[in-house]
């Protein structure tokens, strides 16, 4: 990652003084959202849609033949420790509270089993809340890139997750990396299985607030073969270092029909390996910088044919998100370590968003994402999108 990053400080400045423009026409807002409304509320873009559709994986799972139901039928028992009981087994997990919608208070992080294919859905009633004192969810696989592993979220919200930094970079001064090794995904960490997540609302989420690689304050993904699908998903006020909203590391992330508002990376200086700034040892690297990047989404890792790490935004309103001071990216930040990974953007408005910028992309004609993006990709495709510098 950080030999890619020193483009930063080289291409955002060539951006500045004026690039290509990219292929860009209309107000990518036709159509209507894929969200329902229940607890919830109504989430994912309300403005717009994919044109080109959902795929084929972005469909709702089939729910109606559960392995645990949690509740009875009651709110009062759709318990804390009946939902845990219920995730630790893995499989098809619906709700049974009332018909009222509710809200669980989450004290423990929910371990999903490893290596079994899950799926929760919260029928549009059922918010799960961490307290502002514990992260969500958590799948964390021994591998890397390896595992078929199924992680379904529809019909559901997660609100005040918190996860905090408990392992600290070595203390160096200035512009040396401040902050944490670890401290990821407020609200899900999933780690080397595949996420797809349909109509969920992520609200005042947090991740660990500073550090040069720690990200997702909302959703947190590693090494995952085939990534994230996030499908009529709204994330709002979710904060983390980098990637306040969704932060991927060696992991595809498509969105489609979302809406991305007001989250903020709350980092600072980006990050970069200089052993003439910094001569302390971190991650094997001599980092400075301590994140910021990404006060949206945040992809980073290399993309071969068989791991492909690309990002795909269609149908999206990704508005008023902040990258940190002296950092990159306000609605995307994107580096394809090898330069493997294509950017594709559909149908989508991008606005309001704060941050530096910069876009390299070795192939193809667009050599301008605008002002929202910073990225190092293999091609950049732009159609029928409004973008904020465009």
């Amino acid at each position: 990652m950080r030999t890619l990053v020193l483009h930063l400080f080289v291409t955002a400045g060539l951006v500045a003084c004026g690039g290509g423009g990219g292929s860009v026409s209309g107000d990518g807002q036709s159509g209507t959202g894929d969200g329902a409304t229940g607890a919830t509320g109504s989430n994912g873009n309300p403005d717009g849609a994919c044109s080109a559709g959902i795929p084929a994986r972005g469909m709702p799972a089939d729910v109606s033949h559960p392995t645990t139901v949690v509740g009875t039928g009651t709110a009062a028992s759709c318990t804390a420790s009946a939902l845990s009981a219920a995730v630790s087994n893995g499989g098809v997990i619906t709700f049974a509270c009332g018909d009222a919608p509710i809200t669980i208070a989450v004290t423990a992080t929910l371990e999903l089993p490893i290596g079994k294919d899950t799926v929760i859905d919260g029928g549009g009633k059922v918010t799960l809340d961490g307290g502002g004192a514990v992260s969500i969810l958590r799948y964390e696989g021994p591998n890397f890139q390896a595992s078929e592993t199924k992680v379904t979220l529809q019909h559901i919200a997660f609100a005040h997750g918190k996860i905090a930094g408990s392992q600290p970079i070595p203390t160096a001064p200035a512009p040396c990396s401040q902050g944490f090794n670890d401290g990821e995904g407020g609200a899900v960490f999933v780690r080397d299985a595949n996420l797809t997540v349909i109509d969920a609302l992520f609200t005042d989420n947090t991740a660990a607030p500073l550090g040069p690689d720690v990200a997702g304050g909302a959703i947190r993904m590693v090494g995952s073969k085939h990534g994230a699908m996030i499908v009529g998903s709204t994330f709002r006020n979710n904060a983390a270092s980098n990637g306040a909203a969704i932060g991927c590391l060696f992991s595809e992330l498509d969105v489609y029909n979302s809406l991305v508002e007001s989250n903020t990376a709350t980092g600072h200086d980006a990050n970069n390996d200089d052993a003439t700034m910094c001569s302390v040892i971190n991650n094997n690297q001599h980092e400075i910088g301590s994140g910021g990047n990404g006060g949206a989404l945040y992809s980073d890792g290399v993309s071969t044919a068989d791991n492909p790490v690309n990002v795909v935004l269609c149908g999206d309103k990704i508005v008023n998100n902040a990258a940190g001071t002296n950092a990159f990216g306000g609605g995307l930040f994107f580096t394809s370590n090898n330069f493997g990974g294509d950017l594709t953007i559909a149908d989508t408005v991008m606005n309001g968003n704060t941050g530096g910028h910069w876009t390299n992309a070795q192939t193809g004609s667009v050599m301008n994402a605008g002002t929202a993006v910073g990225t190092n990709a293999h091609s950049i495709t732009i159609t029928s999108s409004t973008l904020q510098g465009l």
